[in-house]
């Protein structure tokens, strides 16, 4: 993967795969890479990457487009 670069990490996979999602609605190419220790599943993260000439329009959606709300 040397032309992607991470964007979005998060613990839940959930939060992951909608920004994953969104993105792709929006015409950019995204992939969940789960970077989770298999063991230990409380370790490690899950990271939204996207091709690196999309990264500053990625994230701009990201910051206009997504709000998690804490429960």
């Amino acid at each position: 993967m040397p032309n992607w670069s991470k964007i979005y990490e998060s613990k839940k996979p959930y939060r992951a795969e909608m920004v994953k999602d969104i993105l792709k609605q929006n015409g950019i190419e995204a992939i969940v890479l789960n970077k989770k220790d298999t063991a230990y599943d409380i370790f490690g993260q899950l990271e939204v990457h996207v091709n690196a000439d999309e990264v500053i329009k990625a994230l701009k959606i990201i910051e206009d487009d997504i709000r998690f709300e804490e429960v």
